[in-house]
């Protein structure tokens, strides 16, 4: 039994960290298809309707069904919220990033996101959703883990260095790559690429921030998931409609885009959204982003399988860089979810290595004693007045008669 216990505790605190290392390798496929999907001609901004509108539909009836009891009001500023949560998150994020993934490379792409944790950072800050106490070591492995990650990333951005032959590359033929070579990108279209790049990760940032604070008043994970899709699709309509005239743009069949537009919309749009709410509400926006640097790596090995990309050895020492920086972070992190804990529970209980039933007859036992000390105050309290009353009232009818002798005398 205390074997069963003691691994079904290491279980439930391993459930956040094994969710949020499987959302990376979904982001990562969803990064391979969508560029293929590009490179095919597809547009950004239809493929960003397409995938939210696959995500609506998949959501929407669980959210219906599972929250029906639970679901909050919707108030004007929680609707407010939510269609924010709909610009900053399927609109503004994610058109930017296709066109930035479609100026550059999927490992490239990944890399410059990799600023999230420590926009995330910065920006939990200035709303006092982290506290930052220089002194303490914890706060300390935060801040350092999120510098070295993003070191580690312009490291990969900046320096390409030697290519480095991995071990598949050699079986990997140069025309079973599905790509463009995006050595023959200009210098103009890679430097856009990147801007765009930055905008699409500060909207990512600020989805998160915003997430969380949404949560707070609106705890329905399915449900808020379920409205930011619908909203973003909506307003994805009216974006691409303004942006792309050809009604052709609208063509899908059963293709690489098709695939994409699915692939992206259930996996990364409605179980991400899904999963990432409830992390966050446990852990927080910076441990959910502190796990973004591992795409990049994932992304450069299923790069170099799948699509025959180069990789350099600049990116073999970011990637080293993000791994370290990444711990740091989540080792602080986790310090201070230890912290919390320890502050949440009681001294008493903490010390007890009790079985449930013990614990439970400890708690009862408490209780009946703080029944009997209520008891004990009520009768002192009971008695205390009953002292007043008899010493207020006995007084009373001697003054009367005091009075009604001279009275009677006079007549």
């Amino acid at each position: 039994m205390e074997g069963q216990g003691c691994f079904g505790d290491f279980v439930q605190r391993c459930k956040p960290y094994i969710a949020m290392i499987s959302l990376q390798f979904g982001y990562a496929g969803m990064n391979i298809i969508t560029k293929v999907s590009l490179n095919r001609g597809m547009s950004h901004y239809v493929l960003v309707v397409y995938r939210h509108a696959f995500a609506t539909a998949v959501i929407a009836p669980f959210a219906l069904i599972l929250e029906r009891k639970v679901r909050p009001k919707i108030t004007f500023p929680i609707f407010m919220q939510i269609f924010v949560l709909g610009l900053l998150g399927p609109v503004i994020d994610q058109n930017f990033y296709y066109a930035g993934l479609k100026f550059t490379s999927p490992t490239f792409s990944c890399a410059m996101s990799n600023m999230l944790p420590a926009m995330t950072f910065v920006m939990a800050v200035l709303c006092r959703m982290e506290k930052v106490n220089i002194k303490r070591v914890r706060c300390q492995a935060k801040v350092v883990g999120t510098l070295v990650t993003v070191a580690g990333a312009m490291l990969m951005t900046l320096y390409k260095g030697p290519i480095v032959e991995m071990i598949w590359s050699s079986h990997i033929h140069p025309r079973k790559s599905y790509t463009t070579d995006t050595t023959g990108t200009t210098d103009q279209d890679w430097f856009k690429g990147s801007i765009l790049l930055i905008f699409a990760t500060l909207a990512w940032a600020s989805f998160f921030i915003l997430q969380a604070i949404t949560l707070r008043r609106y705890s329905a994970q399915l449900s808020l998931t379920s409205l930011v899709c619908f909203m973003g699709t909506l307003q994805s309509i009216a974006v691409t409609l303004v942006m792309e005239h050809r009604p052709s743009v609208w063509a899908i069949g059963w293709d690489m885009n098709l695939l994409a537009a699915a692939y992206a919309g259930i996996v990364s749009s409605s179980i991400a959204y899904y999963v990432q709410g409830i992390v966050m509400q446990k852990r927080g926006p910076v441990f959910v982003t502190a796990f973004s640097p591992l795409m990049m790596i994932i992304v450069a090995i299923m790069g170099s399988l799948i699509l025959a990309e180069k990789i350099y050895l600049g990116g073999i020492l970011g990637g080293i860089l993000i791994v370290a920086g990444l711990y740091s972070v989540l080792w602080g992190k986790y310090r201070e979810h230890k912290e919390k804990e320890a502050i949440e529970i009681p001294e008493p209980v903490k010390g007890c290595e009790l079985e449930n039933g013990v614990l439970a007859a400890v708690i009862d036992d408490i209780e009946a004693s703080n029944v009997e000390e209520e008891k004990g105050r009520s009768n002192k309290n009971s008695a205390l007045e009953q002292a007043i009353t008899v010493t207020v009232d006995v007084p009373a009818p001697e003054k009367a008669v005091r009075a009604e002798g001279p009275a009677k005398s006079n007549k």
